[in-house]
C-alpha cells in the first residue's frame, strides 16, 4: 500500500502537517478532509478583526486555492467521515466511498459548547463562535445599541464582550464561578481585565449563573439570571468550553478522554495513527491536558512531520498564547497548571504588568499585560530551563532582564 497520508480537519494543525512536510521535501500523497465548505484559514481573527470588518475572509487564508494542486495536496471540502476501519487502513466516508491510507492523523479539533434546548439554547440569535459560518451569523448581529448577554467569562467570552463594546452595544457578561478567568489565570490577572472591561462599560456579573433564556416566537429577547435579576438580550454568545472532537477516533477503539490520547510522539495507541491540535491529549509533566492554542496545534503538526520523513526526536510542547482585548495585548507564556505561588510586576508604562507562576519553586508561566518585555524574558526563561532568582523578581526597581544573566 502507497504511503497515502490522510488528515482528518482542515484547520491550523491539519494544514500545519501537510505544508511542513511539503516544505521537508516529503512528496507522499496527501488527502486532507475539511468538514468546512472553505480551504483552511485563521481562526482567531475570526472573534477579533473579521468580526470587527477590519479584516477580509481572503486574507485568513493559509494558502491560496492553487496551493493544494500544486502541491499533491487533495484537499475535499464539505467532506465529513463516517468511521475509521484500521484493519483494513480505510477512511469511510458518508457517501459511501473509502480513501485508504498508510497513516493517519486526526487533526479535528474541538467544537464549543452549546447550552442545553431545555433552558433556551436552541432560541434564534443564541451563538458559538467556532467558524467562519459562526462570524458570519453573529456579524450580522452585532449592531450597534443592541443588548448583548455574554455567558461565561473565560478569553472567548472577555474577547467577544471587547469587539461588541467597540461596535457599540450594550454588553453583560455573566460568570457562575467566584472569579472570570478562574480556570486558566491567577487572580491578579483576572482583576486587571476585569478592571479594563469595566471602564468600557461592561457589565460583569460573577458568581452568577444563567437559569434560563427567555423566547418570543422562538427568538431570544431576554434571559433571567441565578441572582433574580431577568437582563434583556437581544443576542447571547456563548463561551463555556469546548468538547474535543475525539468521536470518531473512539468508535474506531482508540483512548480518547475528552480528546485523543497520544505519547510523547503525538501517537495514538495505533503506530499508524496521530493526532495533533485542539483534540489531542498529551502528557505535560506528569499530568494529561489538552492544550488549546494556534502554537501547539502548528508544533505538534510539525513534529509529526518531523517522524514521518524519520525523525526521532518526542514532541516537548512549550506553549503560548496569546489575547487581544480593545489596545491590550494579553501574551501567555508557559503552562500555569498546578501553580501555587504568584509574583506580580508592574510594568515599565501606565498599564502594563506581569504575573508570574511558580509551581514549588519552579517557574513555569507568565502572564504581560501590555509588557513585551516581561513576555519575551519569561518565554526564554521557559525555553532554557534556567532557575528564576524570585527576590531579583520581586524587587519592582530591578530590569526584568536582570533575570537572563
Amino acid at each position: 500500500m502507497a504511503d497515502n497520508l490522510v488528515i482528518i480537519g482542515a484547520g491550523q494543525a491539519g494544514f500545519a502537517l501537510a505544508a511542513k512536510l511539503r516544505s521537508l521535501g516529503d512528496t507522499r500523497p496527501i488527502t486532507m478532509l475539511g468538514s468546512e465548505p472553505v480551504a483552511p484559514y485563521q481562526r482567531p481573527p475570526l472573534s477579533k478583526k473579521y468580526l470587527l470588518g477590519e479584516m477580509t475572509f481572503e486574507r485568513l487564508l493559509f494558502r491560496p486555492a492553487e496551493w493544494y494542486s500544486e502541491n499533491n495536496v487533495d484537499l475535499r471540502l464539505s467532506t465529513p467521515v463516517e468511521e475509521i476501519d484500521r484493519q483494513a487502513q480505510a477512511v469511510r466516508l458518508f457517501d459511501g466511498t473509502t480513501i485508504d491510507y498508510g497513516h493517519l492523523v486526526f487533526a479535528t479539533g474541538a467544537t464549543p459548547r452549546r447550552l442545553p434546548s431545555a433552558i433556551g439554547g436552541d432560541l434564534a440569535s443564541v451563538y458559538t463562535v467556532r467558524d467562519k459560518a459562526d462570524a458570519d451569523a453573529l456579524s450580522a448581529e452585532m449592531k450597534a445599541g443592541r443588548r448583548l448577554l455574554i455567558v461565561g467569562g473565560g478569553y472567548i467570552g472577555l474577547e467577544a464582550a471587547a469587539v461588541a463594546r467597540k461596535l457599540g452595544l450594550d454588553v453583560v457578561l455573566i460568570e457562575m464561578a467566584d472569579r472570570i478567568l478562574a480556570r486558566v489565570a491567577a487572580k491578579e490577572t483576572a482583576d486587571s481585565i476585569r478592571a479594563i472591561h469595566q471602564a468600557e462599560g461592561v457589565d460583569i456579573r460573577e458568581k452568577t449563573g444563567l437559569v434560563r433564556l427567555i423566547g418570543n416566537d422562538g427568538q431570544v429577547v431576554a434571559a433571567e439570571l441565578s441572582d433574580g435579576s431577568t437582563v434583556d438580550a437581544d443576542l447571547v454568545v456563548v463561551g463555556i468550553g469546548v468538547q474535543a472532537n475525539d468521536l470518531l477516533a473512539a468508535k474506531a477503539g482508540l483512548e480518547t478522554m475528552n480528546g485523543i490520547v497520544v505519547d510523547d510522539f503525538a501517537r495514538t495507541g495505533d503506530p499508524l495513527i496521530f493526532a495533533a491540535g485542539d483534540c489531542a491529549v498529551q502528557v505535560w509533566k506528569g499530568e494529561r491536558v489538552r492544550l488549546e492554542s494556534v502554537q501547539n496545534a502548528v508544533d505538534q503538526a510539525e513534529a509529526i512531520a518531523a517522524l514521518l520523513v524519520g525523525g526521532t526526536e518526542p514532541y516537548r510542547p512549550k506553549p503560548w498564547f496569546w489575547s487581544d482585548q480593545y489596545d491590550v495585548k494579553l501574551q501567555i507564556a508557559g503552562f500555569n497548571l498546578g501553580y501555587d505561588e504568584t509574583i506580580v510586576r508592574a510594568g515599565s508604562r501606565a498599564g502594563s504588568s506581569s504575573v508570574w507562576y511558580f509551581r514549588e519553586g519552579i517557574f513555569v508561566a507568565v502572564d504581560a499585560i501590555n509588557d513585551a518585555k516581561a513576555y519575551v524574558t519569561g518565554k526564554k526563561l521557559l525555553e532554557t530551563g534556567a532557575a528564576v532568582d524570585r527576590a531579583l523578581l520581586r524587587d519592582q526597581n530591578a530590569d526584568v532582564k536582570q533575570l537572563l544573566a
